[in-house]
């Protein structure tokens, strides 16, 4: 990996945090205040942060030019594998076993932006990476 590429997966990092951050707060806000179970608020919180990241990260991470109706579709195929099978599993662990659903949901973050980086690097904007950059 060469230094750009590792300066691109920093950013992402970066701006997956602060998307964090929102998924974080949603989820704590809908947990606290409406006694629904984990999954619910979990998907709204989800939903919220996926929608901050996918705008940064197409702009500044990747800095693509690339369609972007055809970019949010491959990021929503990767969602309708990742959606069900975090949200099966944050269930089963909280409401389930009774996991703290803080400590489920940050597990269910970390696997997100573990496999979202290589997924929107190598699938998503493979061929656009850098393709908005101004000579």
């Amino acid at each position: 990996m060469d230094s750009k590429e590792v300066w691109r997966f920093a950013k992402f990092v970066g701006f997956s945090a602060s998307a964090g951050v929102i998924e974080m707060g949603s989820f704590a806000l809908l947990n606290e205040t409406t006694g629904w179970s984990y999954w619910p608020c979990y998907l709204i919180a989800l939903t919220l942060s996926v929608l901050w990241n996918f705008t940064l990260n197409r702009k500044f991470t990747f800095r693509s030019a690339a369609n972007v109706p055809r970019a949010m579709m491959l990021v929503f195929a990767y969602y309708m594998v990742f959606t069900p099978a975090t949200t099966w599993l944050g269930s089963h662990l909280a409401d389930g076993l009774g996991w703290n659903e803080y400590l489920v949901t940050a597990i269910n973050m970390l696997l997100n932006v573990s496999t979202e980086f290589l997924y929107q690097r190598f699938i998503v904007y493979r061929h656009s990476v850098d393709s908005a950059v101004r000579a």
